[in-house]
Order: structure tokens, then sequence, then C-alpha cells
């Protein structure tokens, strides 16, 4: 199976964390309005990338012939489930320039745990469930 579109998408995740990190770096309240927009744009990543999984990636995991990667599929999508949770309730608090501005520290703190949790999850399946995939 080729899985190089997931991986570019991967890529692009990382770029939004990257650059949320830097404005939070510069002034979080000085950069309410990018960080916002940042939120929104990449949760149009994450949608679109978690769609993909559950509608393509995940079903031809589930119907392989190898089942330990049908089972490996199946325990990546449930453990997806409670991060992608977490970052639609980040992304729907933080997604206007209003909400950061009036809790910089709120956002940080937030931000400091959900997209550590998300960029920990992309490196686990950049580093050890695409590999496997590929191998098959």
């Amino acid at each position: 199976m080729n899985i190089d579109k997931f991986k570019h998408q991967h890529v692009e995740i990382y770029e939004c964390i990257s650059t949320l990190r830097r404005y939070a770096l510069s002034g979080i309240v000085d950069n309410a309005r990018e960080i916002a927009r940042g939120v929104v744009s990449m949760s149009s990543k994450i949608k679109l990338h978690l769609s993909v999984e559950d509608t393509v990636l995940y079903p031809a995991l589930r119907n392989s012939k190898d089942a330990s990667v049908a089972h490996l599929g199946n325990q990546y999508q449930e453990d997806m489930k409670m991060i992608a949770k977490r970052y639609e309730e980040f992304a729907r608090k933080w997604n206007t320039a209003s909400n950061v501005a009036k809790d910089p520290e709120g956002f940080r703190a937030e931000a400091n745990i959900v997209l550590k949790k998300l960029h920990a999850r992309i490196r686990q399946e950049d580093t050890n469930f695409y590999p496997a995939i590929e191998a098959v």
C-alpha cells in the first residue's frame, strides 16, 4: 500500500504545530489572530487526514491477509479516537482570536498538552506504524 500521501499530510501537520509554537513563543496575545487561524488551518488538515485514514487506510488494513497488520491497524485506530476527541475540543475552544487573547496562559497550557500528544502520535506512526504497513 502506498502511504506517501499520509506521510505528506504528517509533514503539513508538523509544520502547523511548529508555526503555532513560534507564534506562542513570540507572544500569544500579540499573535492571537494568527494562532486562531493556525488552529483552524491545522484542524482542516487533521480532519482530512483522519477521514482518509478511516475510509481508506484502516479498512484496507482490516482486510489484510497479515493478521498482525490487521490487528495493528485496529489498535492504532482505537488509540487515535481519544487523541482526536481531545484535539477537537482544543480546536473548538481556541479557533477565535478573542478566546486566545482572553486566556493566553490557558491556551499555552492546553496547547502544550494536546499538541505534544498529537506530535508524539504522529511520530509513532512515522517510526512504527507506517514502516510496518510498508513491509507487508
